[in-house]
This record gives structure tokens, sequence and C-alpha cells, in this order.
């Protein structure tokens, strides 16, 4: 198979996971990072985990320049949008997260318009369907939902993922081009590390394993597996029925902090000690939001059980999904193989 993909962000935790599942599967791929001092320090990662990069390039892009968008689109068939803005706090200013977010997905679907590339990937987030909603909400949240991405209850991450998601259908729907869209909303994404970078959500298990989180506030998480979060992008790529859809990529099932932390005591008894003993009472958790503006940020999420529909992620798998618990201790695993904790 000679078919080029163009994989931004893959220097990134999924980037790296779906550029290794493209190689193996025989694709040639041109991944894409912000500098490229960064290229064979990936391709040394995706070697150790079993590709063969053989048919791997890389080049630099950045989400706020228009330099090289073009040219990166030369031959391309398949554009898989993973990049997104890095932040390691909510900014001061929510415009600094939102802004490079829409600009950037403008910048990448243009240019693969302009180049007629065949199908397009967007790495979304379950942060465009399933917030800003009362918590008497109680029927399951589906790809038909979108986060009010106007309301006050939501954070700067939740409305640039919402935003940016909303203009890549604008785009294509100007263009008449709706079909050759697909987008996968993933909720935390957890599972096997590749190199020393944990991702985003499986810091949450760094943390619970090295013992920074003493007490759990009740905060409930969704979880999906990264080797099948790279798996479903793969499959949006190629099927037919996949183009103009959303696919919401999760375990049907949530688990709120504690119980994370029962799965990994369970699965590393000799970590039980670092993990958190018990639940934080949500009035002490309303009281320290009034001091931590990371809690204040999503105070929101504190005690409600959403539920969701993964049908359609299921069904464009063809198979049941890699468990939460599996996903969580794959992960808890490989930071402990990484001496990460």
């Amino acid at each position: 198979m000679t078919d080029t993909v163009l994989v931004t962000g893959i220097s990134g935790f999924l980037g790296g996971h779906i550029a290794l599942q493209l190689l193996n599967q025989g694709y040639t791929v041109r991944g894409s990072v912000r500098n490229l001092d960064r290229a064979d320090a990936v391709k040394a990662t995706l070697e150790k985990n079993g590709a063969d990069t053989a048919k791997l390039s890389f080049v630099a892009l950045d989400l706020m320049s228009d330099t090289g968008w073009d040219d990166a689109m030369k031959d391309v068939r398949y554009l898989m949008h993973v990049a997104s803005p890095f932040f390691t706090s909510m900014p001061a200013d929510k415009m600094e997260m939102i802004r490079p977010a829409v600009s950037g997905t403008e910048r990448a679907l243009n240019a693969a318009l302009k180049a007629d590339v065949e199908r397009i990937v967007l790495t979304s987030s379950f942060a465009a369907i399933g917030y800003g909603y009362p918590k008497s909400r109680t029927e399951p949240f589906t790809e038909a939902d979108w986060s009010n991405p106007d309301s006050s209850a939501i954070n700067a991450y939740t409305e640039s993922k919402t935003r940016a998601e909303m203009r890549a259908w604008e785009i294509m729907d100007a263009a008449g081009r709706r079909s050759d869209l697909a987008v996968i909303n993933p909720v935390g994404i957890f599972g096997p590390l590749l190199d020393d970078d944990p991702g985003t959500s499986n810091t949450i298990i760094l943390r619970l394993l090295n013992g920074s989180v003493p007490a759990a506030p009740d905060m409930t998480m969704f979880g999906i597996d990264v080797r099948d979060t790279a798996a479903l992008h793969i499959k949006a790529m190629t099927s037919p029925d996949a183009g103009g859809q959303r696919h919401l990529a999760a375990n049907r099932n949530g688990k709120n902090l504690y119980q994370m932390s029962q799965t990994l005591a369970r699965a590393f008894p000799e970590r039980k000690s670092k993990l958190p003993r018990l639940q934080v009472p949500d009035w002490i958790v309303r009281i320290i939001a009034m001091f931590d503006k990371e809690i204040r940020d999503n105070i929101s999420e504190l005690g409600y059980r959403k539920t969701l529909d993964n049908t359609v992620a299921r069904q464009l798998l063809g198979q049941e999904l890699i468990s939460y618990d599996e996903a969580i201790i794959a992960a808890g695993q490989s930071l402990i193989d990484h001496r990460l904790v």
C-alpha cells in the first residue's frame, strides 16, 4: 500500500499510536512536528515499538502559521488532523486556547481541500459533546449532542474543542464536501506509552500512583484505550459510511478517581499505600475550589453521573472496545516500565 497519510501532531501520545498502526498496515506516513529537531526522536520511538520506518517522513508545521501547509499536502490521500494546542493549565485568557484550536483546524482543512485530499479525519473530543448541560439530564449522550460553548459552566478547553469542531463542519459544508470529513470524539485516552511522554490522561494515572492525590474528589471520567482510539481513526479514514459522521469514542461506563484508584490497587498492590484511600466530600472540594483554579474550572462536573452511547464507535471498529480497566492497568504498567513512578 502506497497511500500517503499526513498525521499532524505525530509526536504526541495519540499521534504516535496512529502512526504506528498506519506504518504497520503499510501506509506511507508523513508526520508533522513543530520543529524538525524532534523528527529523529519520533522515528526512534516508532522503531522501538516495532514500526518499519522506511515509509516515514516529516514536515514542520505550526497551527498558528501558514508556512508549509501546501507543501505538506502534496500527494497526500488522507489527512489525520490530530494536533491540538497544548496547555498544562487553563490560561487566564480563554482565547489563548480557543484561537489556535480554531485557526489550526482552519489551516489544516483548507489546505487539505485545496489539495483535494480524499478523506479528512479530525480528532475532536467528548468535550465537544457532553458539557454545559444541567445535572438533571439522564439520557445518554450521543453524537447528536453538542456542548454549549456559551455556557458559564464550561472551561476554556471544552470551548476550544467545541468551536474548533463546529468550524470544521462549517468549512466542509461550505466546500460541499461534508461527507469527506469524519470526526472522532474520544473521552480520556489511556493505555500504553510509546516513550516517556505519558499524554494528558495518563498523567492522572501517574499522579494517582505517585501519591500526589491523597484523597479523590467525586469527579467521573470516561475512558478509552489509545490503541482503540488509533484504530478508530484509521477505520474512519477508509470506511465509506464514516464520512460526514461523528464518532463518540468511549467505553460505556465512567469511573470517578476513587474507582480508578481501586482498579490500580488491585493490579498493583505494592503501590496501594500511594493511592487515595478515601473520597473527598463534595463540600470540601467546593471550598478548595475557591482557592484552586484548576478545580474551580471543573467544579460543574462534581458528582455528575453522565451516561453515553458508544454504539457508533463499536460498529465502526467492528468489535468490543478494550475495557476501561484494561486501559487503566496498561497505562499503570507502562508508567512503571518507563520508570516514571
